[in-house]
This record gives structure tokens, C-alpha cells and sequence, in this order.
């Protein structure tokens, strides 16, 4: 399964004989998942991202139910409950976000809760902006008019609302992802901002509730880059090693160290944190 040709690409990455390794294993098996990824046209890095976390969480999650069965069948069914649904994506990737949503009108706040694995963020400079500038975009306060009030329960009517995101729970792993494409009419674009982003010390406490981690600072170790256009376009990496710290840029069989000085770039798509 999907697993088990990850396990054996990671194993063949790492305890291999070659300087790369090709991913077609494991690229067929989630196709068959995914029939989207049969073709031989452009993909968008980010959804197949998703749907390989999606992927290897639903059938991790199945391994871990099935350890736990014997150990846990006797709680659970003293306590009405089941196996939690968790595994070692969502241990690593997972995280909350709170929408506090306040009514415009009374005044009255609900919150709403929101796991996430990817966070989308806007890009609010057509030049060049930094990730901060991202960030605080995305964590702004926002108003529901129009067609998107909300009902409020209190005054039992719809009504206008502000609402704005607190990160409850951090991840251990965070990724972004930078939203380059855009609508504009009936056609998408790239936008080509060149966003500047920290290698280290990259601080979320200003987005996040206080009891929601202790350290909220991280540092990259990944960065996913999209050059051309919509059509036409190639991904390469840049990996940071975990044991030596060296940086590795990968860009189909060309693999090359590459200084930290190099991992700043305007073609900056993902970035794992």
C-alpha cells in the first residue's frame, strides 16, 4: 500500500546504494488512489502534498488501531468510546486554530475550532513582502458582511460579524504555503513577490493563545520553489540535513550543496518549519 512504498523510499533515500533515487513506486501506487496525478500534465505541489499526508495518515492510523485494539478494547468499551483516529502525521503536522467570531450588534463572541496541516497564507504585496507581512495578513481581524454574516444565535437574526484566527495548538512540523496563484477575472496568474523568510528564530507567539506552546519559535528545514508560470513551471527543494545542518538543493537527479546564504529565494512555494 501507499505506506509501505513510502517506508521503502525512505529506507532506499537513506540506506541506498545510489547519489538519488526516483519516486515512481510510490508516485503509481498514490495515483491509483488519486487518478489526478495519472497525468502527465502540471500538478500543484501543494495538493499533492495534502493528499500524501492524507494518505499515509489514514493508513497509519489503521496500523495504530490495530496495536491498540487488544490493549485498549476493554477501556473503550467501558468508557462508550473508541480508538482515537491519531498517528504520526497528525503528531507531527497537526494543528488548531480558533475562529473567535463576534457579532457586530451584540457583541456576543462564539469560537470555532479548526485542525489544519497546511496553512494557507496571502500574499499582500505584488513586489516584495516578508513572511511576517504573511502572517499577520492571514492572522488579521476580518468582517463577515453581505452574504457571508453570520446568524446570530443571540439576536436570532443575521448580522455582520468580525472574526479572527488564534492558533490554539501549534504543530511541531509547520508548513505554509504561499497562495501565488490568484484569480484575476476568469484566468489565474503567479504571483512573482519575492518573500523574505527567516532561516531560524521564526516566532508564531504573537498568532497563538498563550497555554498553546511553550516554544513557538522554529526553523526551517524545508522549502519547496515553483519556477515559471502556471503551465510551464518546475519544482526543485531545499533541504536542510538534520544531523550536519548542511543545506541540499534538489532539483530532479542534481543534487548539490548549497550555501545558507542560497536558501533565501523569490521562488519560494512550501516551506516547513
Amino acid at each position: 500500500d501507499s505506506a509501505a512504498a513510502f517506508g521503502r523510499l525512505l529506507s532506499d533515500m537513506w540506506l541506498g546504494e545510489f547519489d538519488c533515487v526516483s519516486p515512481e513506486v510510490f508516485h503509481s501506487v498514490l495515483a491509483k488512489r488519486y487518478p489526478t496525478f495519472r497525468k502527465r500534465t502540471q500538478q500543484d505541489a501543494q495538493e499533492f502534498l495534502i493528499c500524501v499526508l492524507n494518505e499515509l495518515h489514514e493508513a497509519l492510523k489503521k496500523v495504530r488501531a490495530h496495536l491498540c485494539q487488544r490493549r485498549c478494547k476493554t477501556s473503550a468499551k467501558a468508557s462508550g468510546g473508541s480508538v482515537s483516529e491519531t498517528s504520526i502525521i497528525t503528531q507531527l503536522f497537526e494543528g488548531q486554530l480558533s475562529y473567535d467570531i463576534t457579532c457586530q450588534e451584540c457583541r456576543t463572541t462564539t469560537s470555532r475550532p479548526e485542525t489544519f496541516t497546511v496553512l494557507s497564507l496571502p500574499i499582500p504585496s505584488r513586489s516584495t513582502c516578508s513572511l511576517q507581512d504573511c502572517l499577520k495578513c492571514f492572522f488579521q481581524q476580518d468582517t463577515l458582511t453581505w452574504n457571508n454574516q453570520i446568524h446570530c444565535s443571540w439576536c436570532g437574526t443575521k448580522r455582520d460579524a468580525a472574526v479572527k484566527a488564534t492558533i490554539t495548538k501549534a504543530p511541531q512540523i509547520v508548513i505554509f504555503h504561499l497562495k501565488r496563484f490568484e484569480w484575476q477575472g476568469k484566468h489565474r496568474r503567479k504571483l512573482l513577490t519575492d518573500i523574505r523568510y527567516p532561516l531560524s528564530n521564526l516566532d508564531l507567539s504573537p498568532y497563538s493563545s498563550p497555554l498553546s506552546c511553550k516554544d513557538a519559535k522554529y526553523s526551517l528545514c524545508a522549502v519547496v520553489n515553483h519556477v515559471g508560470f502556471l503551465d510551464d513551471g518546475h519544482y526543485t527543494a531545499f533541504c536542510k540535513h538534520s544531523v550536519t545542518e548542511n543545506w541540499y538543493s534538489f532539483d530532479d537527479a542534481q543534487i548539490t550543496r548549497i550555501p545558507d546564504s542560497s536558501v533565501q529565494t523569490g521562488t519560494a512555494y512550501l516551506l516547513f518549519y
